[in-house]
């Protein structure tokens, strides 16, 4: 789908329009090296991983924020383990549960405070400057 939506924003490369006909359920080591690939045609260069995870965290909150995922989802993907750099990172970062099965056993019966905590955390992280482009 990103594919698709970068042709349709105006990048267009070989590799990019034959990665906007896969299916979805391709592998996705070989979405990832064709992504790359698509990028390298357009002379754009991915970032590190720490940024890429920095700016991974950043549309997250926002998402949360919109509501487009639930607050188990996030205890998936270990972002207690990202490099932060910012207050507002850290103060998200932290309040993210290590595995979902830990979210009740950290939270014991005070999911809403939580939930309002994370909230304010997430609000605060994507008011906040972004950390460079792509946020």
């Amino acid at each position: 789908m990103i594919a698709a939506e970068a042709l349709a924003a105006g990048l267009d490369t070989p590799t990019l329009c034959e990665l906007a006909g896969w299916p979805g359920d391709a592998d996705a080591r070989d979405i990832r090296d064709a992504f790359e690939q698509a990028l390298a045609e357009s002379g754009i260069g991915l970032p590190d991983r720490d940024l890429a995870r920095r700016h991974a965290l950043r549309r997250m909150a926002a998402r949360l924020i919109d509501g487009e995922i639930i607050l188990a989802e996030l205890a998936t993907d270990d972002w207690w383990e990202t490099e932060v750099e910012t207050e507002a990172e850290q103060s998200f970062v932290a309040l993210i549960p290590q595995c979902d099965c830990c979210i009740e056993y950290t939270l014991g019966l005070d999911q809403q405070t939580w939930a309002a905590q994370l909230r304010n955390a997430a609000l605060a992280l994507t008011s906040s400057p972004p950390i460079g482009p792509g946020c």
